[in-house]
């Protein structure tokens, strides 16, 4: 009883708590709310479209002057089936995506989303790297708040005392060079 005296002192001195969610951790959580077809994200067409598709694969998260650097492998094509045989447009290349992060309604999420060919360039790239800049600032959210409050209300640990999670709010959010760096604030009520 006298640890959790100390500990509920301690925290009665502090106004803010940082988080940082470490980039592979990150890719971990862009894998499976973002990459869900095995490890792609269709931004056209699936894995049954031959001739027409296209999608991400292999994300790799970076921190770059305050901004989330996303590097993943793009393959498509846009072409028609003729006789069994796709004739058209394709190609496959690494596409470089840089989010601002924020939070809003208790997720984090990508803002000033952009996306370009790393190296390559032209009119199909650039009708590529605008549909997947727009996919990712619509698709990617992650529920922190509710990730926080199953961790600190979770009856398994401490049985002996609930606890209650309420007023959770980032206070700022930035990218770091090897982690996402949350400042949080919140009221934790031990019963």
């Amino acid at each position: 009883m006298r640890v959790l005296a100390l500990l509920l002192a301690a925290a009665a001195q502090v106004s803010a708590v940082e988080i940082q969610v470490r980039y592979a951790a990150l890719e971990r959580i862009l894998a499976s709310q973002v990459f869900t077809q095995d490890g792609r994200r269709y931004v056209k067409g699936d894995a049954k479209t031959r001739c027409s598709f296209a999608y991400l694969e292999h994300p790799q998260i970076q921190g770059k002057d305050g901004l989330l650097r996303i590097r993943a492998r793009f393959t498509g094509r846009s072409a028609l089936n003729m006789f069994g045989q796709c004739v058209g447009l394709g190609d496959a290349f690494t596409v470089v995506i840089g989010a601002k992060p924020t939070y809003k309604d208790g997720n984090i999420g990508l803002a000033n989303v952009t996306a370009e060919g790393d190296g390559k360039t032209g009119f199909y790239i650039r009708r590529v790297c605008a549909a997947m800049a727009a996919s990712l600032a619509r698709d990617f959210r992650y529920n922190l708040a509710a990730d926080a409050k199953r961790a600190l209300e979770d009856p398994n640990t401490q049985p002996a005392y609930p606890r209650d999670l309420r007023d959770f709010k980032v206070t700022a959010i930035g990218a770091s060079a090897d982690a996402l760096v949350l400042d949080v604030d919140f009221t934790l009520t031990v019963k």
